[in-house]
């Protein structure tokens, strides 16, 4: 086997290889049908805080739906997304509009996309991946332009398969924002992941967002459930 068949090989193995581990991520930061609450904390630089309660409901790598539970001025704003196509419902005016990955339903540093999150592998390919001893270090590439940031590097613990940082860059290698995933926690039905997220930016000084998940539980969802029509329902999942 001459050379050039050789390193084409240990391309597409090691190719291979990422891409398994992305899905173990993915697997093991959720169950492909589950239901969810979580608490989004923005902190802006002089310390003051705004809080938000979500319930989320997933179906697969593709579709999320999520209801406001708190605060009292938020409830019954709902979002919803199927692939890269995201919605905002708003009761005032009774229907949904279209947001974009980059925007924010709650302000802070998080956008849609991280408060939305589904599958890395989805959106994600590997570039490289190296053994740093304690941790896999990955980069990766998105697949299309859609994707919110171009260029992701990821630690990877070894131990739990979960994220312990990642860097999110534009295609131009500038870097947007840091996320740190924290504590360790056994959620229950073999989930054990971390149980919150903090995001820094380098575009917004001074100011920290948190992500804190209270619960996550595999639930099976029709696919009626993620349609516009139903989206102004979507707190009844919890039910």
């Amino acid at each position: 086997m001459g050379i050039k068949k050789i390193v084409v090989m240990f391309v597409f193995v090691s190719s291979l290889f990422g891409e398994n581990l992305l899905e173990q991520i993915d697997k093991k930061m959720a169950p492909g049908s589950s239901e969810s609450y979580k608490k989004l904390i923005n902190i802006e630089p002089d310390g003051s805080k705004k809080e938000f309660l979500l319930y989320q409901a997933r179906k697969g790598s593709e579709k999320m739906v999520s209801a406001f539970l708190q605060p009292e001025s938020e409830k019954g704003r709902t979002t919803l997304r199927v692939g890269e196509n995201m919605w905002l419902y708003l009761p005032d005016v009774g229907r949904a509009i279209r947001i974009t990955s980059m925007q924010s339903v709650v302000g802070g540093v998080f956008n849609n996309s991280d408060i939305m999150r589904l599958d890395f592998a989805v959106e994600y390919s590997i570039v490289s991946q190296e053994d740093k001893g304690e941790y896999f270090l990955l980069h990766t590439k998105a697949k299309n332009e859609s994707v919110a940031y171009d260029k992701l590097v990821m630690k990877v613990d070894k131990k739990t398969i979960t994220p312990l940082e990642i860097e999110c860059y534009t295609a131009t290698d500038m870097l947007i924002k840091t996320l740190y995933y924290k504590e360790i926690k056994d959620f229950g039905n073999g989930i054990v992941r971390p149980s919150v997220m903090e995001t820094k930016s380098p575009l917004y000084e001074g100011y920290r967002s948190l992500m804190i998940y209270a619960k996550i539980t595999p639930k099976e969802f029709s696919d009626e459930d993620f349609t516009l029509e139903k989206l102004s329902q979507a707190g009844d999942l919890r039910r």
